[in-house]
């Protein structure tokens, strides 16, 4: 599956990863290949992910939306964020 986070200020991540949580309006959010196509809101918090090579990563969110398609996984946020290598 192909990630995608971006802000106002530009991308701040690309890659392929074999799964993806988000902090979802409705509770956490786990996306995994062949997920059905949704848009959700998402509020501060982290969004965890592992790469296709096994590398783990989270990024500290501000609100936004995340949409998947077609393993495509889109997320945008308001802010700048930092990501964290775990």
């Amino acid at each position: 599956m192909k990630l995608e986070v971006v802000a106002q200020a530009g991308e701040l991540f690309s890659g392929e990863v074999s799964e993806v949580v988000v902090n979802a309006a409705a509770g956490e959010l786990g996306i995994l290949p062949g997920h059905t196509p949704l848009l959700a809101v998402i509020l501060p918090g982290e969004l965890r992910y592992r790469t296709v090579a096994g590398e783990s990563g989270v990024i500290h969110t501000s609100n936004g939306f995340v949409t998947v398609d077609s393993d495509h996984i889109m997320v945008v946020v308001e802010s700048d964020v930092k990501s964290v290598e775990v």
